[in-house]
């Protein structure tokens, strides 16, 4: 149907691998728009990007076109590159944990 717009909100909950506070308050808010700005490379409209110490929360208005699993993948390999490339902590970032979605109605 011409002029037809569909979007469906997600919100996508991923926490650190092994629950480590590993997220430090420095620097948490940079990895945070970073993730806002993968999220906008996709063509995706990011609502709010925001976590704590050990876990990260994406809401996300999502195109029926994108799947779910390509974009949380990623997210988290892209912001687990940014954060070993600006060296925000000692040692290597590995990633999250599987995540989880909630559909908002």
């Amino acid at each position: 149907m011409a002029g037809t717009y569909s979007q469906i909100y997600i919100q996508y909950v991923f926490s650190v691998k092994g629950r480590e506070n590993l997220l430090q308050k420095p620097w948490r808010d940079k990895v945070f728009k970073y993730i806002s700005g993968i999220v906008k490379g996709k063509n995706q409209k990011p609502v709010i990007v925001n976590g704590v110490a050990d876990h990260v929360h994406v809401f996300v208005g999502l195109k029926p076109a994108m799947n779910i699993s390509d974009l949380v993948r990623d997210i988290k390999n892209n912001s687990s590159n940014f954060i070993n490339e600006q060296q925000f902590m000692k040692g290597k970032f590995y990633s999250y944990h599987p995540f989880r979605v909630y559909e908002n109605h």
